[in-house]
């Protein structure tokens, strides 16, 4: 065991002992508030909709109702300028003399506020997994210049293509396995285009997912540049659409793509040039995210953040066909965990000695924007955030006897976990899918890159096999009355352990792995 997991093991014993009431669920607010939540009324909760109108209203009424202060000054919102931008769906992509039909075989969008992109007789490279890592000695950008050309990348990281413990993490994803920091390091390295190969292992979800989460509407923070920075085109290609332009090159995809996993990989120049045009119709506006304030008694000035994300993909129209995509579990659950949790600790006779921000931010689904926002500009400065708990989809099944964790030997806040866990006779399981990488994909990880830790609680199918195939990201994703909810009742009972734990003690929890957020940490003087 390594000494990072042994203190944080150690540290269990010395946790102090929890204070507020025992944690009582209220279970037919909770299906009210998700019932409501994931309505056809409320549209999918897409950002700058008739569904986010409502939505905010109802997180903002519900935070004044339990008489809890505003979390952002004198506001329960903090506005989240973004723009809007929406792709003309008709395009099509031609690489040599092949042509591609957007959603079927392709997708592909932009973060640059611009009215159109286009690939003009752009080279297309494979550049392997695309990574440039020094500190695994790995850079499959080395020797080659991209610039203004298109890449195509594999998704995930060569640790999962080999299973090998000592090349990156083996199966454990890390953050350079992530499509965002594929699109982010071909932007450093000047290409113009990001082609990722889809393969449902690898990225942990099927092509309905990429289509449904890439053929709509999507948002964006934007700089003073127009995020002229930012990769021209994101896009992603099916695995037989890869086939077919490895041919056209000669070349046998699947026979390169294994060389890509081993070290010292050179790119491949594929001699194909890739025509594409992105039209763009783009509005800027405003949403929105929502928090409710229990400012604490003796540590006033240290905050928890107790957080959902209230987004989800809204609604498309198809072919005359309109599809609402209500997010039942992801995260109209989540989200009604947190007000079930901020009700428990404004009813109990004492405050706590921390103040708790209870959150609920937008556009996590486009890449954590809203999180991104509030990350840069905090109520508070990061220093006087204690902590960031995070709930992305809860167990609305029977309950069961552990509890997941996300990462390991990564802060301290796994002890709390660990504590809170065994009080409940519950144990604590290693994420049973490190290789999908769920450190990275949700909102508390925009805290981490500024140095906060925190916890996620997932349960994303956990007692419903069918729901990442059937129901993730799709129209399935609809509340059901049937509902167990008694995985909710006892999740909410630990991370409410937790929570009380915190609010209540000095401690600071620290990260034990050597990482960009420990340093980061540091210059808070933390």
């Amino acid at each position: 065991m390594n000494t990072s997991r042994l203190f944080a093991l150690l540290a269990v014993f010395f946790l102090p002992s929890v204070t507020a009431a025992p944690f009582v669920f209220d279970q037919q607010t909770y299906r009210q508030d998700v019932k409501t939540l994931a309505s056809d009324e409320f549209e999918g909760r897409g950002p700058l909709s008739q569904g986010e109108k409502l939505t905010v209203e109802y997180l903002e009424n519900a935070y004044k109702a339990m008489g809890l202060e505003p979390g952002f000054g004198d506001s329960y919102r903090q506005p989240v300028p973004i723009a809007q931008i929406t792709a003309d769906q008709t395009m099509q992509l031609n690489i040599g003399d092949l042509v591609f039909n957007n959603g079927g075989d392709f997708t592909a969008r932009t973060e640059q506020v611009l009215p159109q992109i286009a690939l003009d007789n752009s080279e297309v490279v494979f550049v392997g997994y695309g990574i440039n890592a020094p500190e695994y000695d790995w850079n499959d950008y080395a020797n080659i210049d991209v610039k203004g050309k298109t890449v195509i990348v594999l998704v995930n990281d060569p640790g999962f293509a080999t299973q090998d413990p000592a090349i990156f993490k083996g199966n454990a994803m890390t953050y350079y396995g992530r499509w965002t920091y594929k699109y982010e390091e071909a932007a450093r390295q000047g290409a113009k285009a990001v082609l990722i190969v889809h393969e449902t292992a690898p990225a942990a979800y099927g092509w309905n997912v990429v289509e449904n989460s890439n053929t709509n509407t999507k948002y964006t923070l934007v700089d003073e540049h127009k995020n002229q920075s930012h990769i021209g085109v994101m896009g992603w290609v099916q695995h037989e659409v890869a086939q077919k332009v490895f041919k056209a090159a000669g070349l046998d995809f699947d026979k390169v793509k294994l060389t890509a996993a081993k070290a010292g990989f050179k790119s491949i120049p594929l001699k194909l040039n890739a025509n594409l045009v992105v039209k763009n119709t783009i509005e800027l506006a405003t949403s929105y995210n929502v928090a409710g304030l229990l400012p604490g008694t003796s540590q006033a000035d240290e905050w928890l953040v107790m957080h959902a994300h209230w987004d989800h993909l809204g609604k498309t129209v198809k072919e005359g066909q309109t599809h609402i995509y209500n997010g039942a579990v992801d995260n109209a659950s989540g989200v009604a965990g947190v007000l079930q949790l901020a009700r428990h600790f404004k009813d109990q006779k004492k405050a706590p000695k921390r103040s708790i921000l209870f959150a609920a931010f937008t556009a996590e689904e486009t890449g954590l924007i809203g999180a991104q926002y509030f990350a840069a500009n905090p109520p508070v400065p990061t220093k006087q955030l204690v902590s960031f708990l995070n709930i992305d989809g809860m167990n609305v099944g029977q309950g069961v006897d552990y509890i997941l964790r996300y990462g390991q030997g990564v802060s301290q806040l796994e002890a709390y976990l660990d504590n809170a866990a065994k009080a409940q006779g519950r144990t604590v399981k290693a994420d049973p899918r490190p290789q999908n990488g769920l450190m990275f994909r949700s909102d508390h990880f925009a805290l981490a890159q500024q140095g906060v830790p925190g916890l996620m609680f997932m349960s994303l199918g956990d007692t419903d096999p069918d729901y990442i195939a059937h129901k993730y990201h799709q129209v399935g994703d609809d509340y059901n009355a049937s509902w167990d909810l008694g995985g909710v009742e006892q999740d909410l009972a630990l991370i409410s352990d937790i929570i009380d734990t915190l609010a209540n003690s000095h401690d600071w929890p620290k990260w034990l792995e050597d990482s960009d957020f420990k340093k980061r940490r540091a210059q808070d003087g933390k």
